[in-house]
This record gives structure tokens, C-alpha cells and sequence, in this order.
């Protein structure tokens, strides 16, 4: 059987819908190692702990509702409109209340409204207003992605990156704004995963969905580099990137 040509491929994904953070639509198409720590797992176990709980940036609800039970108060934001409908679909029926707010502070909430906020791949993180809203001894617990993530996918269409911007977002850096907001670190693991492209329309359902990796990407500006990675995927089988992925635990004091 042939392949499919370059404008099938890229085609397709351009036109493929990229609302929500569900990415099904790359299975069979791209691959990404998962962390050993296993975020859903951990957490169930939390959320099971608590009386009150907050989920920031929660995206289209895909994450939040593998949860099997909530706590008595449970809360999620998200900013992206057709994000938030898709979260309260899912959530609603479960009695989350989905609030469509900013990612920025303040947040709408009451300073320690919540035993327990979490996050799964924040865009942002905005310490001071994670401590704010957590109760005395309560913890903040979330999944991050980490520096230089996708940078072979970066730079092979922006060119080789100065230093400062592949240590952005490095767990370090992070755990210390943590600090100075009051809290303090109880867990940091980090891990290095690998990512596995196997055609070019993988490529551009990704740089459309994750839109920070290469923030000005269209197809028509990258035309050129699409058709040189389309070329080196027939050649090779795949393009492989890497990602970083960490996992923290803080507490505020009690």
C-alpha cells in the first residue's frame, strides 16, 4: 500500500478539531512515555483524603473525571471557552463546579478555601495565589511539564535556542517561587521521556494543540520545514523529541 502524500497528511490534521486535551486523535500516529509515578493514581488517592479540593486549569475536564470519587467540595477552572463546556459536561453530572475564570490571579475564590489544589500540565503557576487559597497545612500537588520539552520539535523549526529558554519552567526555578510564597516542597521527582512522531500530520495536530511549543506555527509559515520532516520521517521511520515531566508536593504551613 503507498504512502500518504505530504498534502493528505498535513491536510487532515490541519483541519482536524483540537478542542478539549483529549489527544486519541495521535494514537497510532505519535507515542509519548508516560512518568513511572503515575499522576491519575496519586491523584485518586489525594482527592480521596480531603473535604474540599480545587483542580486549576483543567483543561476539558479529562483528567479530573478518571478521578472514581470526589471530595464533599470540588472545584475546577479553566479559561479556554470550548474547554469549559466540555468540563462541565463531564463534570457537572458528578457535582464539580466548573468555574470559567482566567489563568492569571486573583482567583475567584476565598483565601483557604481549599485543603488540596491541583494541576495536571499548567500553562501557568502562580504560587502566591496557590498559597492563598489553601488552608493552613494544606498541600498543592501537581504534574508540570518540564524544561526544554519537545525541543527537538523547537528547533527543528526555530533554530537552535539560547540557553535561558530550554531552562524554562526548570523544577528548581519552580520549587523556589514555591518557596517564596510560603510553602514548602515535600516531593519533587523529575523525569526524561521519550516522544515518537511517525508521520508529518502527527507533527501538525501537536504544533496545533500545544501552541507554546512553536507559538507563530501555521502551515503555510512552515510549509518548507513540513516537507524536509516529511522527507525525514519516510526516511527514518519517526521523528524522535523528548519531553520532562515533574511531579511536586508543597504545603503551606499550619
Amino acid at each position: 500500500m503507498p504512502s500518504r502524500t505530504f498534502a493528505d497528511l498535513v491536510t487532515e490534521a490541519a483541519t482536524a478539531s483540537v478542542d478539549g486535551w483529549d489527544f486519541s486523535w495521535l494514537d497510532g500516529r505519535a507515542t509519548e512515555e508516560r512518568p513511572s509515578w503515575g499522576y491519575h493514581r496519586l491523584l485518586a488517592a489525594r482527592l480521596a483524603t480531603v473535604t474540599s479540593a480545587l483542580d486549576l486549569q483543567t483543561g476539558g475536564g479529562e483528567v479530573l473525571a478518571t478521578v472514581p470519587a470526589f471530595p464533599p467540595t470540588m472545584a475546577a477552572t479553566e479559561a479556554w471557552p470550548p474547554n469549559v463546556a466540555r468540563a462541565a459536561a463531564r463534570l457537572h453530572p458528578r457535582g464539580v463546579v466548573v468555574v470559567s475564570a482566567p489563568e492569571e490571579p486573583p482567583f475567584p475564590f476565598a483565601d483557604g478555601a481549599f485543603d488540596l489544589v491541583t494541576s495536571r500540565h499548567p500553562a501557568t503557576v502562580w504560587w502566591s495565589e496557590i498559597a492563598r487559597v489553601l488552608r493552613p497545612g494544606g498541600t498543592y500537588f501537581a504534574q508540570h511539564v518540564g524544561p526544554a520539552t519537545a525541543f527537538e520539535l523547537v528547533e527543528f523549526f526555530l533554530g537552535p535556542q539560547p540557553e535561558d529558554v530550554r531552562r524554562r519552567r526548570h523544577p528548581d526555578d519552580e520549587t523556589a517561587e514555591a518557596a517564596t510564597a510560603g510553602l514548602t516542597v515535600r516531593d519533587l521527582r523529575s523525569e526524561r521521556l521519550r516522544m515518537e512522531f511517525f508521520d508529518v500530520g502527527a507533527v501538525v495536530y501537536f504544533l496545533r494543540k500545544v501552541i507554546w511549543t512553536v507559538p507563530d506555527f501555521t502551515v503555510e509559515r512552515y510549509r518548507d520545514r513540513l516537507e524536509d520532516l516529511h522527507d525525514q520521517i519516510n526516511r527514518d521511520g519517526s521523528f524522535v523529541a523528548h519531553s520532562t515531566r515533574f511531579l511536586v508536593e508543597v504545603e503551606k504551613a499550619g
